[in-house]
């Protein structure tokens, strides 16, 4: 059974959604606020995350960051801000779909789904296309279990977006890639701003370059995109 973890500190809102998504078929647990979350997170393996961004203590857009650099769990961010820069803002922390309040309940299980099923799609194209590892400029990623090692041996987590990103730069290397080339190989539907894809890439640069600032490795391609600057090398899955 899918388990979804729901985290809003209105109770008002948080037990009937909670009620209605079990009546669904999901498994549900509950969260209040940053805290209550991050212990849920250590308890559980969720398949998604349902995260109010207005809470109590740390917020919602901290959690997100949290959820997808250390669990790599979807996330589906509500608020009661529908401006376009806070949407940008929710994206650019990892969440994979963003709601507004209040929300027609339909609405979120037929996105909720949606996020699923694109999340077991992308996995599950990986897993088949390219079972085992690929290793470039002295880096490791095993696609299976999305670890991504450095030249040291130390692993580097990723957000869902970033795993996604540096997936679609690996399947290209030394190819020009356009933001829009980016937003169609990172399986982001209904998301169409340029900006939050500039954002993941100055946050996987941050992980992978020396001095971000002066990229060798992912770069800046003027006026056309980005290019991953390496040979990459498949090592299939034993």
């Amino acid at each position: 059974m899918t388990h979804l973890l729901v985290v809003d500190d209105h109770r008002s809102i948080r037990d009937p959604l909670a009620a209605y998504l079990r009546r669904q078929g999901f498994e549900v647990t509950t969260a209040s606020d940053g805290v209550e979350t991050r212990a849920r997170l250590l308890e559980h393996r969720f398949d998604l995350v349902v995260l109010d961004r207005m809470l109590p203590g740390e917020d919602g857009l901290s959690l997100c960051r949290h959820i997808g650099q250390d669990y790599g769990t979807p996330v589906i961010m509500l608020t009661a801000r529908a401006e376009h820069a806070d949407r940008i803002t929710g994206l650019d922390q990892g969440a994979d779909d963003y709601v507004t309040k209040p929300f027609s309940v339909d609405e979120l299980v037929a996105r909720i789904r949606s996020v699923l099923r694109r999340t077991v799609a992308s996995t599950t194209n990986v897993q088949r296309a390219h079972a085992g590892r690929l290793r470039f400029a002295g880096w490791s990623l095993d696609l299976l279990h999305r670890h991504l090692l450095d030249p040291l041996g130390v692993e580097v987590p990723l957000s869902t977006m970033e795993f996604r990103l540096l997936c679609a730069f690996l399947e290209r290397p030394n190819q020009v890639l356009s933001r829009d080339d980016l937003l169609d190989l990172s399986r982001r539907d209904n998301v169409s701003f340029d900006r939050s894809i500039d954002s993941q890439i100055s946050r996987l640069r941050r992980k992978l370059e020396d001095d971000p600032r002066h990229p060798t490795l992912l770069k800046t391609i003027w006026g056309d995109g980005y290019l991953l600057a390496a040979t990459v090398h498949h090592e299939p899955a034993p």
